[in-house]
């Protein structure tokens, strides 16, 4: 049945399977198996299809899951194969096995079936002699079809001879197979030769097959893998295919189990089939067959099931799985539905499988729902950290995984796990030589095969393999095979040695697993044998047993258990290693009572069956004793022991094992110190140990009687320490340096102390030691400072000694510099001298050359702690020499040196400069108004026009205003000890082209004027200009002209050849031109049509074309004419004739006129000799406006001025008047006048801003109207607009365009228009005078101006300081004069300087502005001041400059902002407020800029001591702390506190502290006796007394107590909240004070109070009351009584001696319970003869003088129960 992570339904399951049965004729045959399932199975017996019922020779057998068939006298027709089916409501199994019956006479062997193999190499040479067996050739790997047989042979030697038996993965071959599937063959005797014969290979049989050889000296193994091909046969049938073929008749199939899985969770599915021969398994999906993959597993279990697990399980998972199984017997099906729960949150974009190449990156991508989700990525069960392999990205919802250089390994499954364990699957396929790499892991158990295998791209390749990185060598347990791309390794019979890391290598790719080892399962140990049950002494139990047979191999020990007759439980008693004999008394038993035993035997295999003890005995306690607990006392307390036995008798008390003797004296000792007192009375016992120490705590103490052993722990707790030295305060007085050494003697060692100084805890370090030496507890200050000094406290308990601490300063010493010491500084540095002192704050006098050095500009003192510093801000020459820092009697000497360096540059500079420009040269020394000497080629410079020296403080420039190509050189500035160099190189300025900056783009027509501009930096620059890549040369088509920084390239009649892409270049600039010729198009405009002509004589044809200069070709019949006499051309602006001045026969035909674009044509015809016109005549024409007739020598003419459509006809000249004179007639026609069109569209212009814009168009006809438009506007002639018309051609003229002109012209007509786009580029704006760097002085005007190339707009310019827009402040200013732009600065400031520049859209220039600031002065000094000490003083001072930052200092050290120190500047002032000034403070007080400095003196008096501040009164509630504090003039003095005019001491309670100037007096866990009056004096100053008032603690109950109903022996708890945390309370029941003990526990935590009561008793109900302080809650406990009942019975039968004393016993569930003695049915009276007694729980009837007339059953009744003994008396 199939399985989803666990067994589905009970199916019926083969334990152990039928084995093939082989029986002589006449004898009986049994066929035995094992099953099971749930429900129980039905097992049905079948032979040739047949069920077999039981018969007189067939007996069928059950005997829980065994199974059997039983064939009585068996002959040949018994013979064949018998199926044992079992079914159930949750499936079917079967297995079949082979009876086989043989004559008396075929007991032999079987004899061989065919010739066996000897063609092979043997392993090893000739066997041995005599020795273990050795494989001589063993069995080959193979491939094989399925369907073939298969013959696996092997050839072993050893003596004597091996006996062989085979195995196919670990299990026999007659457990797996029927007999009739397989032979095994022999060889001829002493051949070794062994055959394994498979008939008909089927897919089960694929497998591991190891041959076991073995004699009387060892055995050896030798394996071979089987692999098999399947056949193309149909598959296995799907549940839509075929339904299960042993389905009983009526039965449908069952619908499929659901299984649910949540997404990215494994669903495993488990398919158990049996069956012989062997089932044939496929598993199945939706009706199609499945193959092994990443995410589906397939594989067999080690219980032989099927297994399917679909790992990560999404969606798409869903569907039907189907487990088909068959075998020759028939074939069943088992199905299973998954469905899978897709989680409320989801990947917003899940992973996508990916690929990659071996040695490459794979990258996965998801999106989660919203930022902020964590995630976290997988490689199956593994978590991927980042690293160089895996790359972990997140950018907003995307996550993202790289996984660099991959490996065969990195093939599989990845998952993105966000919270709530969401996840996204992928998988990652590489692609490399390994196609199929092994599992990450492979468990085998121990003994068993494990096969590992592999696929690679290449066939017949060779791979190594290795574990933990040791090549497998070859050999009988290890087996490497390959077939095609398929390599498997083979480990036969693994031990725990072959576990580790298996890898195959193939190349530089590999793949690897882990092989792990699992222990082999163990059978457990079989149960002990001979068992016994005996009685020993009076209630106890003696067992004794003997070990299993046989024994087991490892470590074992007995279990012994108990379990009361009438109850189910069962009881470990103990557990034994040795088998024998154990007594176990009835003292240990619960209750009294029959008791049985059972006995078991457990080893690290397992546990074997219980064996039960035959019998049953009666066991029961004897005594029962209570109330013996731990005890706690204080050192030095008593401690009291005591128990009560249920009846009285004798014991003893022992401690740690010894006897302590009742009899022994009271002052008898443990240790001959203390003594110990034991006491008996009745049931009670009790023991006293005297005067107990610590040492004792932890004893042992034990009371042993006859039942009873009971033991309880001594605990002593120590007494609280107390320091014993000093008693009083101690004050200690050390110089600095010395070591001080406080010391605290203490009541006992080992006990915690703490240090604590001026209030705060003290940790150990170097410069504060903690010591402890038995009693002693010491502080060691190693090297006292003095700031060391205060009070310090040691803290035991709660106990304190108090230590003033005071450290005196030694005499001042100069630690730093101990010799002399030089300084050698460069003049205008910072000179500084040190010098650390012993101790901080002692006198120190500085001294330059025996005179005493004071503070000036020019030579600052600082002290900072331990250092004092005399300090040269600007170090000049003069101020060397010999200067000494005295300090007490010590001194150090300083001999300082200045000279004079150049400071800037320190290399030599190298600059770089073009003609024209500014040139500075700047040297800066270390001492102003040094001499400075400027050098040029070794030559000393002059001053000139061309070259000026400027000296300024420290610096020196060399300036040259406008430099020139001679001013290059080499330049140094050279002082009186150093020398600056300087190489100056001078170049021309490189040429630009300053117009035009973009390409231009140029169209004309053809034969226009084409003019290429081009605008240089400069004038003078050659310049070359190419067309397409060739330099052109001047000519008549092509004119270069130049004018100074102008030139240009003119084109006068251009042509179409002549354009093309221009080049002017100038240096390295250049600029290009993109020229199109274009010619107009050309068209005839008369005639339209083709003319005939027919007239001989003097034929002319005429053609009008457009535009007028058009060429044209005639043609004559297809050929083209040339001028003749007889053929003339002619060409008059626009007309183009040709003329026969007599036209001749031959000259008929077809004339055609072609321009480039039409063509027309004309018809000659000729029929004979031309008529000569003497004086010819229009007839039928009169002449008017219209008509004209002209005459020109032979020719005459008639004009037809504004024809019109009624002028057309036929017109005659006739020559003469005769009727036959000669005529000729021209036809006429006049058509419509044609409506004017462009025939020249206009062209798209782009010019500069300024330059003249002209379009040009063509019209037809010539005297067509033309209107030109600007943007849609009609445009009307002005002086900047000019039109003009020469015949069809219009031009329009726009002289000196502005931007503003840019837009769209338009030529329209009547019938048409055409547009053109003029745009006009805004001219180049340069700067022809460019900014130069200024300098100048804090407070004055400054002017910066540029000169531009044109005239501009406002604004046209823009004005920059350090890359940013001006400030809007009212003192900048910008003006524009023409081309002159000017920025003015008023008022200027030190923070105006920095780079100025002036920029347009096409040019910037820049330069630096240099402000020096104003000379700083002191408007009004610092004044003196004299304050008292803790007062505050002000300075004040006043400067010229407002924004000037400084320093202030007192005594040589520089000042901080504080607490005690205000620093403020405001404007020109600068304010410092010193405040809690003291004695020390006086001094002088200095403010120090980089150019002055000024100071005054600061004198702090003393002020006289009072208390400044007084005691306040105070009002504390009992228990808390109480504080008064006060507050003197001066820190340093004696402060006495008295109480109630009583001085106070300092004690635990009473802490008297100094906190600066504040004194304070705190009282601890005050009580009434505080409260009263304190006061504190000083001197002849004392305060106001206060009052001190102390309250009690007002405690009410914030949670009452509830009230408790328990039952008799349960437990009760009480809680009371009060609200004050920390007071004690008190609680009682029944108004009886109960204490901590026994029952009773009482806990307090905080403010909450409880009280635990166990083992309740009827006498517990009562009133519970609880009180804290004035606080009482009270409730009530009420116990419910159980039933009396007897716990421990007396004997069921008891014997005495007539004339003694009987005695009966019994136990009952409570005390005071009220018991009936009976005899007989009738009730004993008390008296002498019968004594009837109780204590708590135990009531006994005492018998005196027990005579024979006694006997009888004595009952005992408690409540409803009863118990009986049956009194037996004997004679003495």
């Amino acid at each position: 049945q199939l399985a989803g992570s666990a067994v589905l339904g009970g199916a019926p399951r083969f334990l152990r399977f039928p084995r093939p049965v082989r029986a002589v004729s006449g004898a009986d045959a049994v066929l035995r198996c094992c099953l099971t399932g749930a429900p129980a199975p039905t097992v049905l017996w079948e032979k040739d299809g047949q069920q077999l019922e039981a018969s007189s020779r067939l007996c069928l057998q059950t005997e829980g899951t065994e199974h059997s068939l039983l064939v009585r006298e068996v002959g040949a027709p018994d013979a064949g194969v018998y199926v044992c089916r079992a079914q159930n409501s949750s499936g079917e199994a079967y297995a079949a096995a082979a009876l086989t019956v043989q004559e008396p006479s075929e007991a032999a062997p079987v004899p061989s079936e065919g010739p066996l193999d000897t063609d092979s190499t043997f392993l090893s040479s000739d066997p041995p002699l005599e020795g273990p067996p050795v494989f001589l050739e063993g069995p080959r790997c193979q491939w094989v079809q399925q369907g073939e047989d298969v013959v696996l042979a092997c050839q072993v030697g050893g003596q004597p001879e091996p006996a062989v038996h085979w195995e196919k993965d670990g299990r026999l071959l007659e457990d797996v197979w029927e007999s009739s599937h397989f032979s095994l063959t022999r060889g001829p005797a002493g051949d070794g030769s062994h055959a394994l014969r498979i008939r008909g290979i089927r897919l089960p049989d694929a497998g591991v097959y190891v041959c076991h050889a073995s004699n009387a000296h060892g055995g050896t193994v030798a394996a071979a893998l089987l692999q098999i091909q399947p056949s193309a046969e149909a598959p296995l049938s799907a549940p839509h295919q075929g339904q299960r073929a042993s389905a009983g008749p009526g039965q449908g199939p069952a619908a499929p189990k659901s299984f649910w899985v949540s997404e990215g969770k494994h669903a495993k599915f488990r398919c158990y089939v049996t069956g012989k021969p062997e089932p044939e398994t496929e598993w199945h999906w939706e009706g199609q067959p499945l193959s092994p993959g990443r995410r589906r597993l397939l594989y067999r279990d080690h219980d032989g099931g099927f297994v399917l697990k679909v790992l990560y399980c999404q969606p798409s998972d869903c569907g039907l799985y189907v487990c088909a199984a068959r075998n020759t017997a028939g074939h069943t099906l088992s199905a299973v539905q998954l469905h899978v729960r897709e989680p409320r949150v989801r990947f917003a974009v899940p992973l996508e499988d990916v690929e990659g190449e071996e040695g490459g990156a794979a990258v996965l991508e998801c999106q989660v729902p919203s930022r902020g989700i964590t995630t976290t990525w997988y490689r199956e069960d593994q978590r991927l950290l980042p690293g160089p392999k895996y790359e972990m990205g997140e950018a907003g919802v995307m996550r993202r995984l790289i996984i660099h250089d991959l490996e065969a390994d990195d093939d599989g499954i990845y998952l993105c796990e966000m919270r709530g364990r969401v996840r996204t699957v992928a998988a990652v396929a590489v692609k490399g030589p390994i196609t199929r790499r092994l599992p990450r892991k492979l468990d085998v158990l121990e003994g068993e095969n494990a096969v590992l295998s592999v696929e690679v791209r290449g066939a017949k390749v060779l791979g190594r393999w290795t574990r933990d990185g040791q090549e497998l060598p070859a050999s009988p347990r290890i087996i490497q095979t390959s077939s095609n791309h398929t390599h498997t390794l083979v480990l036969v019979g693994v031990t725990r040695q072959d576990a580790g890391v298996v890898t195959f290598s193939l190349g530089s790719s590999h793949t690897s697993s882990r092989l792990r080892v699992k222990c082999m399962k163990q059978v457990p140990p079989g149960p002990p044998v001979s068992v016994e049950l005996g009685t020993g002494c009076s209630n106890a139990a003696l067992l004794s047993w003997k070990p299993p047979v046989p024994a087991p191999d490892t470590a074992f020990t007995y279990r012994l258990e108990r379990q009361e007759v009438g109850t189910d439980a069962w009881v470990q008693c103990l557990t034994t290693e040795a088998a024998g004999m154990v007594e176990v008394p009835g003292d240990g038993m619960p209750n009294e009572g029959d008791y049985r035993f059972r006995l078991c035997v457990v080893s690290e295999h397992g546990q074997s069956p219980y064996i039960l003890f035959p019998g049953s005995v009666h066991l029961g306690e004897s005594l029962s004793v209570s109330g013996l607990q731990d005890v706690c006392v204080q050192e030095g307390d008593d401690a009291t022991f005591s128990l009560e036995l249920s009846t009285s008798a004798q014991g003893a008390w022992f401690l740690n094992g010894a006897e302590l003797k009742a009899k022994g004296p009271e002052s008898g000792s443990r240790d001959e110190v203390q003594g110990y007192l034991v006491q008996q009375h009745g049931p009670h016992h009790s023991l006293l140990l005297r005067a107990t120490r610590p040492r004792d705590s932890g004893a042992l103490i034990t009371f042993l009687c006859p039942g009873v052993h009971i033991s309880a722990t001594l605990h002593v707790q120590e007494a609280p320490v107390r320091i014993v030295l000093p008693q009083e305060k101690v004050s200690i007085e050390a110089k600095s340096l010395e070591q001080v050494v406080l010391l605290c003697e203490l009541s006992r060692a080992g006990a915690p102390v703490h240090w604590y100084k001026d209030g705060l805890e003290i940790e150990e370090s170097q410069a504060m030691v903690l010591e402890n030496e038995g009693l002693q507890c010491r502080l060691v200050i190693p090297a006292a400072q003095p700031q060391h000094g205060g009070e310090f406290v040691c803290k035991a308990g709660e106990d304190s000694a108090f230590f003033m601490v005071t450290i005196k300063e030694p005499p001042v010493k100069i630690l730093f510099p101990q010799d002399q010491v030089c300084v050698a500084a460069e003049s205008s540095e910072r000179v500084v001298l040190s010098c650390e002192l012993s101790q901080a704050g002692a006198p120190v006098h500085w001294y330059k050359d025996g005179m005493v050095a004071k503070e000036s500009e020019t030579l600052l003192l600082e002290r900072k702690g331990l250092h004092c510093h005399l300090i040269l801000p600007a170090a000049q020459p003069q101020d060397g020499g010999k200067f000494v820092c005295k300090a007490g009697d010590d001194q150090a000497v300083f001999h300082v040196t200045i000279t004079v360096q150049i400071v800037q540059p320190q290399d030599e500079m190298f600059l770089t400069a073009v003609t024209s420009e500014r040139v500075v040269l700047m040297c800066q020394v270390s001492q102003p108004r040094a001499l400075v000497g400027w050098y040029k080629n070794g030559m000393e410079v002059e001053e000139s026009k061309y070259l000026v020296l400027e000296s300024e403080g420290l610096q020196h420039r060399l300036v040259l205003p406008s430099v020139r190509l001679q001013d290059g050189g080499e330049f140094v500035c050279s002082t009186r000890d150093d020398s600056a160099f300087f190489t100056l190189t001078v170049t021309d300025p490189p040429v630009r082209i300053v117009s035009p900056q973009d390409m231009v783009s140029l169209a004309s027509l053809s034969s226009e004027r084409v003019v290429l501009k081009c605008e240089l930096s400069r004038a003078g620059v050659p310049v070359r200009w190419y067309k397409d890549g060739l330099e052109v040369e001047e000519s008549r088509t092509l004119i270069l002209e130049n004018e100074g920084p102008h030139h240009r390239l003119i084109l006068p009649a251009a042509q179409p050849q002549d354009g093309g892409k221009f080049v002017c270049k100038a240096g390295e600039d250049s600029a290009f031109f993109n020229v199109t010729i274009t010619e107009p198009p050309v068209k005839i405009l008369f005639p339209r049509d083709e003319l005939q002509f027919r007239s001989p004589g003097r034929v002319e044809l005429r053609c009008e074309v457009a535009p007028v200069g058009a060429r044209v070709c005639w043609y004559k019949d297809g050929l083209e004419v040339e001028a003749s006499e007889d053929l003339k051309l002619g060409a008059e602006g626009p007309i183009r004739t040709l003329t026969l001045p007599q036209a001749r026969p031959q000259d008929a035909g077809e004339y055609v006129c072609e321009t480039r674009d039409e063509a027309v044509s004309f018809d000659i015809r000729l029929a004979g000799q031309l008529r000569q016109f003497l004086e010819p005549e229009w007839i039928s024409v009169v002449e008017d406006g219209n008509l004209e007739l002209r005459s020109e020598g032979t020719r005459r003419m008639l004009f037809i001025r504004a024809a019109h459509p009624s002028h057309a006809g036929n017109y005659t000249c006739q020559a003469g008047c005769e009727p036959a004179a000669p005529t000729l007639t021209f036809p006429v026609q006049v058509s419509e006048i044609p409506q004017a069109k462009l025939v020249l569209e206009l062209t798209p212009l782009t010019i500069q801003e300024g330059d003249d814009a002209t379009f040009r168009c063509e019209v037809f006809p010539a005297d067509a109207e033309l209107t030109w438009l600007l943007n849609g506007t009609a445009i009307t002639p002005c002086n900047r607009i000019e039109t003009s018309q020469n015949g069809p051609n219009h031009t329009l003229t726009l002289r000196c365009c502005q931007i503003s002109d840019s837009g769209t012209v338009t030529a329209q007509t009547e019938g048409s228009e055409s547009t053109a786009r003029l745009h006009v580029r805004e001219a180049e704006l340069l700067f022809l005078r460019r900014l130069q760097d200024a300098r100048t002085e804090e407070g004055q005007e400054l002017s910066m101006e540029v000169e531009t190339s044109r005239v501009g707009g406002q604004g046209i310019v823009t004005w920059l300081r350090g890359g940013k827009p001006l400030p809007e402040d009212p003192r900048f200013s910008v003006v524009q004069d023409g081309r002159v732009h000017r920025l003015i600065i008023h008022k200027v400031m030190v923070s105006d300087q920095g780079i100025y520049c002036c920029k347009s859209h096409h040019d910037r220039t820049q330069a630096r502005l240099l402000v020096r600031p104003e000379q700083l002065k002191v408007r009004h000094p610092l004044e003196d001041v004299v304050v008292t000490e803790g007062g505050s003083a002000t300075f004040q001072l006043e400067l010229s400059q407002s924004g000037v930052t400084g320093e202030w200092a007192r005594g040589g050290v520089r000042l901080e902002p504080g607490r005690n120190c205000q620093i403020s500047a405001q404007g020109h002032n600068h304010c410092l407020v010193l405040s809690g000034l003291g004695l020390a403070d006086t001094g002088t007080v200095s403010f120090t800029t980089d150019t002055l400095r000024c100071a005054a003196r600061l004198e702090v008096k003393e002020i006289p001591l009072a208390i400044v501040k007084g005691l306040q009164d105070l009002e504390v509630i009992e228990g808390d702390s109480a504080t008064f504090e006060c507050e003197l003039s001066r820190t340093q003095a004696d402060l006495t506190w008295d109480k109630d005019g009583q001085e106070l001491s300092p004690s635990p309670r009473l802490r008297i502290q100094a906190l600066g100037s504040r004194r304070l007096l705190q009282l601890r866990c005050c009580g009434p006796k505080d409260a009263g009056t304190y006061s504190c004096c000083v001197g002849n100053s004392q305060a106001s007394a206060a009052r001190l008032t102390v309250r009690k603690k007002e405690v009410s109950v914030l949670q009452e107590l509830k009230p408790v109903k328990a039952r008799e022996g349960d437990g009760a708890t009480f809680k009371c909240t009060v609200s004050q945390p920390g007071i004690p309370g008190s609680w009682q029941l029944g108004g009886r004070v109960l204490r901590p003990g026994g029952r009773v526990r009482i806990r307090q935590e905080g403010n909450l109070h409880s009280l635990a009561l166990s083992e309740l008793q009827a006498e517990d109900s009562g009133e519970i009351q609880f009180q804290a302080g004035q606080a009482k809650s009270s409730t009530h406990l009420e116990v419910e009584v159980l039933p009396l009942q007897i716990c421990r019975r007396p004997p069921r039968e008891k014997t005495v001696l007539a004339g003694r004393r009987a005695a009966l016993e019994v136990t009952v569930s409570r005390g005071g319970g009220h018991v009936r003695w009976l005899l007989g049915g009738v009730d004993l009276p008390p008296g002498p003869k019968y004594e009837f007694r109780s204590h708590g729980v135990t009531h006994s009837l005492i018998i005196h003088n027990v005579q024979p007339t006694d006997e009888g059953t004595y009952c005992c009744q408690a409540g409803e129960d009863s118990a009986n003994t049956n009194l037996l008396v004997e004679s003495e």
